[in-house]
């Protein structure tokens, strides 16, 4: 009997103190870096256990997972594509649950596309294709935008851009994804967001033609400013088929 006496207090401590709460899984979130999402993770994942069916929950645990794939590619950490594959996927998990649980939240349907990109950096575009998730990603990043194409930055409206720019022939449209990108170079956030700089400037460089390589330069020419390593060397990159 005294070693029930001795477990049953610890039964009684709350399910979020043993866990961690909602609160700081989102500070370290914040805070950014492999070790501080991979704890949010787990936070976020043990606190799901008690309540599977909490919208919140689910879509900033699918945005963890996706952040950690990303700054693990970025990092090009030991097995990035193997991260990749395993995040992405259980961020498309997670976000579909929480699209699942409110469809008219754009949180569900956004973090879905981008964990599907996540997981094709691991897999390889064609891979991802195979598997159908090309009409999956579109369309998710389609109503997210519908919802509310500011959301997250106007997320939504610059993924569409990248979405129809990444596709391999004859599924890619220059067209389709220049219109975007000139909507989302509208925004405030254009200035504020380096990947939209070198998105542009890279479908600029690629459509060819005097003026668009001319604009191309000039947006290169503040991207490269940037203080993140991974998007300064892009920019370098692309500098070289400027000059």
């Amino acid at each position: 009997m005294k070693f029930v006496f001795i477990v049953l207090p610890f039964l009684l401590i709350p399910f979020s103190a043993l866990a961690g709460t909602v609160a700081e899984a989102d500070a370290l979130y914040d805070q950014g870096g492999l070790d501080n999402f991979g704890k949010a993770i787990g936070i976020y994942e043990q606190l799901l256990e008690a309540a599977p069916g909490d919208f919140d929950l689910n879509w900033k645990c699918a945005r963890a997972y996706r952040e950690y794939g990303e700054t693990a590619k970025k990092q090009e950490v030991e097995g990035w594509k193997d991260i990749c594959k395993e995040y992405g996927k259980k961020g498309m998990h997670y976000a579909a649950k929480a699209r699942e649980i409110n469809p008219d939240h754009p949180a569900g349907h956004y973090y879905y596309g981008l964990s599907v990109g996540i997981y094709s950096d691991g897999t390889g575009i064609l891979t991802a294709l195979k598997e159908g998730l090309k009409d999956k990603t579109q369309s998710s990043f389609e109503k997210a935008y519908e919802l509310d194409k500011m959301y997250e930055d106007a997320g939504s409206i610059l993924a569409l851009g990248r979405f129809w720019a990444v596709l391999p022939w004859p599924l890619a449209s220059k067209k389709k994804s220049l219109a975007y990108y000139r909507e989302y170079q509208k925004t405030p956030y254009f200035q504020q967001r380096d990947e939209g700089k070198i998105y542009l400037a890279e479908l600029l460089i690629d459509k060819g033609g005097k003026d668009n390589k001319a604009e191309a330069k000039q947006i290169l020419e503040q991207a490269v400013q940037t203080d993140d390593a991974y998007f300064k060397a892009w920019a370098k990159r692309l500098m070289v088929k400027v000059q």
